[in-house]
């Protein structure tokens, strides 16, 4: 029987301890058998090994490729910064485009609100800065998803980059084909919402590429490409009515005219108008651009004679017409520009900021300005 219980045992105990029960005795035996019994409430030697290695952790997904970075600012960080000026900008044209509202062009005097007004500020009947507005704004949503905001859940970190450097790839290709006809419809016209929405598409394009690297972005080279050509020509087929529209024939043509002023000078305006004369001020303008006429309805008819008035478009706007080479010379952004004292000063001005750029000091100010009735 102490064989026959020696042999169970080895039978049932791991192999290490196979080895090491012949040379023990019976008793020793026993306690092999002793400690048999109890691997139901005891993990054997080779368990207890087996327990203490801490547990294979189950597969994850493949890590994701470290966060790059530009000045030490996450990729991510930058993204959503630049898009959330951009959804500002859209923002407050979307509401000048739905409320009908004049926008202020601080800059390029009136050349950003006849672009805005015109009919390639649409697409497909949808207003441009709306379409910029929601553009923007994924960009703003999904750079913040890829930052730790939990806001569109589903979503991987795969999935949100190549997301994001589609959309910046479209929105830079938009982008470039508004600068092609701005440069090309809107001869000597500045806008300075449009150029700085070029900068925040072309921007956010350099923001992705660094994102994933300018290396493996190589192998999203074919999609890419793709959303350029699918963006222009979704661009070309939507302005080829807008175009025709415009044109009315073959060419599109504008006419030079001359607009009346209808408001009669005041003693003011009459006395800082030749003071502007004496010092060589100008203002150069365009026929069709609205607040160079402004500028005219404040000084009335009789002192609008006296300026010294630079009209860059003699011949007419459009294509084959071109600014006049005094007005190219002068590097305008846009109409009406003011050159006083080696100062420019650009968009329509009251008429008291042109008295104090020029020096102008006249006797009985206030009754002066008064403008007598029509």
């Amino acid at each position: 029987m102490a064989t026959i219980s020696a042999a169970l045992a080895i039978s049932f105990l791991p192999s290490p301890t196979r080895f090491a029960v012949p040379t023990t005795d019976f008793s020793s035996s026993r306690i092999k058998r002793g400690a048999r019994f109890r691997c139901c409430a005891e993990p054997s030697s080779q368990e207890q090994e087996t327990s203490t290695t801490p547990p294979t952790p189950p597969p994850e997904k493949p890590a994701s490729a470290p966060p790059s970075s530009l000045l030490g600012i996450s990729t991510s960080t930058w993204s959503a910064g630049v898009a959330g000026l951009g959804f500002l900008e859209t923002g407050y044209l979307t509401y000048l485009k739905l409320t009908g509202s004049e926008a202020f062009c601080p800059i390029s005097g009136g050349g950003c609100g006849d672009i805005l007004d015109s009919d390639y500020s649409v697409v497909f009947g949808i207003p441009l800065p709306l379409l910029g507005l929601v553009a923007y704004g994924l960009v703003t949503t999904l750079s913040l998803q890829e930052n730790g905001a939990d806001l569109l859940p589903g979503l991987d970190d795969l999935d949100i980059r190549l997301t994001l450097l589609l959309l910046a790839t479209s929105m830079a290709t938009a982008s470039a084909y508004f600068l092609y006809i701005l440069s090309a419809k809107f001869v000597g016209v500045s806008c300075s919402y449009c150029l700085l929405s070029v900068f925040l598409s072309f921007t956010l394009l350099f923001i992705r590429v660094k994102n994933f690297g300018f290396d493996r972005i190589q192998k999203f080279a074919g999609i890419q490409l793709a959303v350029a050509v699918i963006v222009a020509l979704a661009l070309t087929n939507s302005y080829s009515s807008a175009t025709t529209q415009l044109k009315g024939k073959d060419d599109f043509v504008l006419e030079p005219y001359e607009t009346e002023i209808t408001t009669q000078s005041s003693p003011f305006a009459i006395s800082l108008a030749r003071h502007l004369h004496s010092i060589g001020a100008k203002m150069y303008g365009a026929f069709w651009c609205s607040h160079c006429n402004e500028q005219k309805q404040m000084f009335g008819r009789e002192a609008s004679k006296i300026l010294d008035y630079v009209e860059c478009f003699p011949n007419g706007a459009g294509k084959g017409k071109k600014m006049t080479q005094e007005c190219q010379a002068a590097g305008l952004e846009g109409f009406p520009t003011w050159f006083i004292n080696g100062k420019v000063l650009s968009g329509d001005q009251e008429l008291e900021v042109l008295a104090e750029a020029s020096g102008f000091v006249a006797e009985g100010t206030e009754q002066s300005k008064e403008t007598a009735p029509n």
